[in-house]
């Protein structure tokens, strides 16, 4: 069963191998076994508090086969507001809570919570359900999980 760690920079000659689609949780595991689409079975080996991103590239340390990590589109509530100080006060508000969040300029990503919905719509912010790519700031898996 190959294992992966990972590799930075990659190697520009290695020819990937193999993509692998994980949702920003997965990506925050240092050890996790997956299967791939096609059957194979990877075990991934990585330092304890390495959170992969999308592009990554991490190498098998014995056959040297590369596998590129993709950020899978998952469930998600994306988050806009009709001004900048509104989405402001709506990641003020989430990182209160330690919840993972994707902050952009224009909106915020988080896991779907019925809770926290409710929070920002009555805070006045527009809430879709979407599934999208979700990249959370880096830490935020480091703090108590309230779920």
């Amino acid at each position: 069963m190959p294992t992966f760690t990972l590799r930075k920079p990659p190697n520009p000659d290695a020819t990937v191998t193999l993509t692998l689609a994980l949702t920003a949780e997965e990506r925050t595991r240092s050890r996790h076994r997956f299967e791939t689409e096609d059957g194979q079975t990877v075990f991934l080996r990585l330092p304890r508090g390495t959170v992969l991103q999308d592009g990554d590239i991490l190498e098998d340390e014995v056959t040297g086969s590369v596998v590129r990590i993709i950020a899978k589109p998952e469930q998600v509530l994306t988050v806009t507001a009709q001004t900048t100080l509104l989405l402001l006060k709506a990641a003020y508000h989430l990182g209160n809570r330690h919840i993972p969040v994707e902050i952009k300029a224009n909106y915020l990503r988080l896991s779907p919570d019925p809770v926290l919905r409710a929070m920002l719509e009555n805070l006045g912010l527009q809430v879709c359900e979407e599934i999208s790519p979700f990249q959370p700031e880096a830490g935020a898996y480091g703090h108590h999980h309230p779920h």
